[in-house]
């Protein structure tokens, strides 16, 4: 069973979902843009039975609070601070990171910090790589190099209900299988007064991630955690030139391309699951006793 909680941070209230027994091996799941936990819906129940599984909002998504951008410091470094002192609140001492979207750039900083604590990494469609920018972002890096109103407006108009829906439809089997309940709940949050300011505040720091490739890659090559790559080879945000790299840095790897896009857990969610519990149970030493 999923329950839905929420932790004082800074003063802001953390909503987080959370499921399976603390006595079980943590999953710590980390969402994407323009979504929420919301989106591990489906997986954390199927896999509540061997892992325990928590799921946070990051402030200005989901149920979390949504400071103004006045307010809060919308930044990546800002975001990583607070799931990193989520962390401690919830007392995660060890735990794997499911990283996705936004979830890679938030969760290799946290790695990277303590590598010791994460036992294993679960990357689905979560760039570390300069070959994973390709087309999509071209229109946001003519906005790191000016932030003009003319560079944002293609941006802007990214924040649209056409464009939530696209990144759930684009490069799926079947469009018709995804419900329009997921796109419909990520606009009614991007549709509250203040959100567009804080997702461009936050397009504009994504300027900061690339620079720390090189970083996260080192961590990679260094600590060799291992990875499970369950990647939408369809996506055209992070496409699957950006999964193949992870293979040159890590050794124990499971590398799966799946043909579905951007939100793979909405048409392979199953496999997915099935590829986390095998791959949990015999590719870390630390959860084999599974």
């Amino acid at each position: 069973m999923t329950t839905f909680h929420t932790v004082a941070i800074d003063g802001l209230d953390i909503f987080y979902r959370e499921a399976g027994s603390r006595d079980n091996p943590t999953i710590l799941l980390l969402h994407g843009f323009p979504t929420s936990s919301h989106m591990f819906r489906n997986l954390m129940p199927a896999l509540s039975d061997r892992f325990h599984l928590v799921a946070p909002d990051y402030p200005g998504f989901g149920n979390s609070s949504m400071p103004t951008v006045a307010e809060f410091n919308y930044t990546f470094d800002h975001l990583a601070e607070i799931v990193e002192k989520f962390i401690t609140a919830l007392n995660l001492k060890k735990y794997s990171l499911y990283v996705m979207d936004y979830g890679a750039p938030i969760g290799y900083r946290i790695a990277t910090k303590y590598p010791e604590q994460v036992q294993a990494l679960i990357v689905q469609n979560g760039n570390a790589y300069e070959e994973g920018l390709r087309e999509f972002t071209a229109p946001m890096k003519v906005y790191w190099q000016d932030p003009s109103p003319e560079n944002a407006k293609p941006l802007k108009d990214f924040l649209a209900l056409e464009g939530t829906k696209w990144q759930y439809t684009n490069g799926a089997r079947k469009p018709e299988a995804i419900s329009p309940d997921t796109w419909n709940m990520d606009q009614h949050f991007l549709d509250r007064p203040g959100n567009a300011e804080i997702q461009m505040a936050l397009f504009y720091d994504y300027r900061t991630n690339p620079p720390l490739y090189p970083q996260w890659q080192e961590y990679f090559r260094t600590y060799q955690p291992p990875t499970l790559v369950v990647w939408g080879k369809n996506d055209d945000i992070f496409p699957a030139e950006g999964a193949y790299p992870y293979q040159r840095d890590l050794k124990d790897i499971e590398f799966h391309l799946l043909d579905t896009g951007h939100f793979a857990l909405e048409e392979d969610g199953e496999a997915i699951a099935d590829h986390i519990r095998r791959f949990m149970t015999t590719h870390v030493k630390e959860l084999t006793r599974l």
